[in-house]
């Protein structure tokens, strides 16, 4: 099955005017190549594209192992998981890999759109979409400080057995209570400011927040079968499995449990569930870069996306990550800082994107209009993590030349 990404021609090698050739682009393929023959991860899906047209789309290694490797303790586990990854499955163009926190730039586009059309303001408090959330101090806590990492309760992670139910969500955020002040501090809110991000779309659109990311955004743009809020049944031959280092045997890897839970798979997580392929996430940058034109498509304005994809945070450190991570509404920037997670220590200072937990990093460059994705199935930690994607980033980048 084929899902053209653009409507011009998908071109088979990349563009001479890009200053790209196949060669150039060898070095990215052998460390990938490198990091599978090294038992790292089974497997990867990379798409570069420029000027709307996917120039590069390649696909490394297995999406499944071929072998029984779950994780028995994990309360998100199936009950019905036995025999599961039981077949060897290569990797292929039109798999679904989970997209972890990559999931935040679906959710902030919906914002940006209701944002547009005048539905919300950044700038409105939480509590005027929820009432109820205003307990314990949360007054003053705004869309924006959510957006941003800025909100005050990183750590408030709503438990999965809650997940079924908005209601019983919207509770639970009611009556937390901040650790600091909204806005006095930058701190990664992995998956606990996107639920309440997710409440907010609720409450103005009055449809579910997964179905509506799907018809603001992704419906409009041509990517509503690459770019998934969940993963459904209909779905599920397309998933990769997930994996991560055993500790139990020193380089091996074991099934995460994120592939077997029917409840992981369904929900969409807001913070960091949904799958795709590496062609939606370079589309989706695309958009961005052509000031929010896709496919044709004019579906948003060139201002909003400038107020969106801009330094909000300066060089505030983010005490999670321990640097500045120069947050926009959704994506980071590079900014001017000594390193940078995941977009390369040599890109630009106006490249953005966003990651993955130990998986993936996704990333557009205003300067040479080249958006990129790099999405692989194993969870794995630090240091490699981010070695591995500064690594990755800054091969691409090295290989786009300007022509003489």
């Amino acid at each position: 099955m084929d899902f053209p990404l653009v409507s011009t021609p998908i071109e088979d090698a990349p563009q001479p005017s890009l200053g790209l050739r196949a060669s150039s682009l060898q070095p990215l393929y052998d460390a990938i190549q490198d990091h599978i023959a090294k038992g790292r991860y089974p497997g990867c899906q990379i798409a570069l594209a420029w000027q709307g047209r996917l120039l590069v789309e390649r696909s490394f290694g297995m999406a499944r192992l071929g072998r029984s490797a779950r994780a028995e303790s994990d309360p998100l586990r199936a009950p019905d998981a036995k025999g599961v990854d039981d077949q060897a499955l290569e990797a292929q163009a039109d798999h679904l890999w989970l997209l972890y926190s990559n999931t935040k730039v679906l959710m902030a586009t919906a914002l940006w759109k209701l944002a547009e059309t005048g539905r919300l303001r950044f700038a409105d408090p939480v509590a005027d979409y929820l009432p109820d959330f205003a307990r314990h101090g949360k007054g003053d806590i705004t869309i924006y400080h959510l957006i941003t990492h800025q909100a005050g309760f990183p750590n408030a992670e709503v438990p999965a057995s809650m997940w079924h139910d908005m209601a019983q969500v919207a509770a639970f955020y009611a009556d937390v209570v901040p650790d600091w002040p909204a806005g006095s501090r930058v701190h990664y809110h992995g998956l606990s400011a996107h639920w309440v991000l997710a409440l907010v779309i609720e409450s103005v659109t009055g449809m579910r927040f997964q179905d509506a990311v799907r018809r603001l955004v992704l419906e409009p743009l041509g990517l509503a079968e690459d770019l998934l809020m969940g993963i459904s049944e209909k779905y599920l031959h397309r998933m990769t499995y997930l994996y991560e280092p055993d500790p139990s045997q020193p380089g091996s890897l074991r099934l995460r449990s994120e592939s077997t839970s029917q409840t992981w798979q369904r929900t969409g997580v807001p913070g960091g569930g949904a799958y795709g392929t590496a062609r939606g996430m370079a589309a989706l940058y695309q958009m961005m870069l052509m000031g929010g034109c896709l496919n044709g498509q004019q579906w948003i304005s060139p201002r909003t996306l400038a107020y969106a994809i801009r330094n909000h945070t300066g060089d505030r450190v983010d005490h999670f990550m321990g640097m500045p991570m120069h947050r926009g509404l959704g994506p980071h920037l590079r900014g001017h800082s000594l390193s940078m997670r995941g977009l390369g220590d040599i890109a630009p200072a106006e490249a953005f994107g966003h990651g993955g937990v130990g998986t993936s990093y996704c990333w557009a460059d205003p300067t040479s209009g080249v958006s990129f994705a790099y999405i692989s199935n194993a969870r794995i930690p630090e240091p490699w993590h981010s070695w591995r994607l500064n690594q990755i980033a800054n091969l691409v980048h090295a290989a786009i030349r300007p022509i003489a």
